[in-house]
């Protein structure tokens, strides 16, 4: 097949680490062409969904592990399988590609399905399953924030459509610092803020489950480190071998079908507790962690689904 890789630059990944260079790589493997551009790279033209894209080639070679031919454009209604890649901040610049590649999809199966893509932001998704997931509130509105931490002492603020743990705080019982973070957070955006309860499970580890056509594959515990509420790993978040659990089996049994109904074939959720805290559909990250902790190829399964689609 001919696959395209919409994706930020593949040249600084960390081959080690990058679920998108994982996907790649397995798909040289299995035989498929691929390309690689930039969201920016992409464009409408009078009728025609077109990416100047190059041709790829992968070693797996810190330090050379790419090379990139000249580029061309393509047309993408004449790519088999197109994946949407590029990490967030969920902006309208990454909401515009999802509208364009909507254009294409599915006779090019654009993975993830980029309608639900833009329809089941990672936060707001979860709040499809309020029976799984902490007490949560989504507002702009400061006074809504007081009264949750009024209800609920030690929470947790987010930016709704952040990544990456950026911008996450934690305000326990005895914090003051509630307006002023409103105050920082409302000057340079519109948007409207995520508070959660504080789940004190966090201190053990917080589970990314990886899904592939809604069904679960294993999971990752991504601990803390020292002194810090985040247990990302592009924060310092340690990776550990961990099993399913029985709830984290009934989550998955609960929310799989609505993700692959929704096109949605490749998928981290992350699970604190006994608790659903995100669905992460734009670009979830873990399968080299989950491939050498559980010798597994995570990559392979989740060609094997969209080849199943493509026949």
């Amino acid at each position: 097949m001919k696959v395209a890789f919409q994706m930020d630059p593949i040249q600084g990944v960390d081959i080690n680490a990058d679920s998108s260079f994982r996907l790649a790589e397995e798909a040289q493997a299995r035989g498929h062409e691929l390309w690689f551009y930039g969201p920016d790279q992409l464009s409408y033209r009078e009728g025609r969904v077109v990416a100047t894209a190059r041709p790829m080639e992968l070693r797996r070679v810190k330090g050379d592990h790419v090379t990139l031919g000249e580029a061309r454009d393509i047309d993408l209604a004449e790519i088999d399988v197109v994946w949407l890649r590029q990490d967030p901040p969920f902006d309208m610049h990454y909401i515009t590609t999802t509208h364009l590649l909507d254009r294409v999809h599915p006779k090019t199966l654009v993975v993830n399905d980029p309608f639900w893509v833009r329809n089941c932001p990672e936060k707001l998704l979860v709040l499809d399953f309020p029976q799984l997931m902490p007490p949560t509130s989504v507002a702009r509105d400061l006074a809504t924030i007081r009264a949750f931490k009024a209800k609920h002492g030690d929470i947790i603020l987010t930016p709704l459509y952040g990544n990456g743990g950026a911008g996450v705080f934690r305000l326990d019982e005895n914090d003051r610092n509630l307006s002023s973070l409103y105050e920082l957070f409302t000057n340079f955006s519109r948007e409207p803020l995520i508070v959660q309860k504080y789940l004190p499970a966090v201190t053990r580890g917080d589970k990314r489950v990886i899904l592939v056509d809604g069904e679960p594959i294993g999971a990752i515990n991504r601990v803390p480190a020292e002194g810090e509420t985040r247990s990302n790993m592009h924060v310092g978040g340690r990776p550990e071998k961990v099993a399913l659990t029985d709830r984290d089996r009934e989550i998955c049994a609960t929310i799989g079908p609505v993700l692959k109904e929704k096109g949605q074939v490749f998928v981290g959720i992350d699970v604190i507790g006994e608790h659903l805290t995100e669905i992460n559909v734009t670009s979830p990250t873990g399968i080299q962690e989950l491939e050498r902790f559980d010798g597994i190829n995570v990559a392979a399964k989740i060609w094997e689904a969209i080849e199943a689609k493509r026949v």
